[in-house]
């Protein structure tokens, strides 16, 4: 693997929700899993917990980043890392993903990436937005 080959899925979300909403509903476990996936995240530096993804099961991650409510990083898998950074708009909040890390040359990572670049815009962000939104 070489670093030319690594590829990163951007997204962009408006939220009407303003950050410290759209914070809780990144870190708090009930939330999370009203819009992604079960998880028993915490927003903790060395914090390590799994995601429960359909299809793939536990996957293991680690909390690298935690800036409340603007920033989150944390690893998916043994390779890949999400970074959620969320900046004040208005009355709601501007979403930033990157989700890191994918080797094009490897087949199964190469279909993921083809995969959750639309499943990330057209699903789970909005369903994110939706979340947040309610407790407004």
């Amino acid at each position: 693997m070489h670093d030319a080959s690594l590829a990163t899925i951007s997204v962009d979300q408006f939220i009407p929700a303003p950050p410290a909403r759209v914070w809780s509903s990144l870190t708090e476990p009930d939330l999370l899993a009203r819009w992604w996936v079960p998880g028993d995240i915490r927003a903790v530096v060395g914090h390590r917990f799994h995601l429960q993804m359909p299809g793939w099961g536990p996957v293991a991650c680690e909390v690298l980043e935690v800036e409340p409510p603007e920033r989150l990083v944390y690893t998916f898998n043994t390779t890949w890392t999400l970074t959620w950074r969320l900046v004040a708009e208005g009355k709601g909040t501007r979403l930033l993903l990157e989700h890191s890390g994918f080797d094009l040359d490897d087949k199964r990572d190469r279909a993921a990436f083809e995969r959750m670049g639309p499943g990330w815009r057209t699903m789970v962000l909005p369903r994110l937005a939706e979340v947040a939104a309610e407790a407004v």
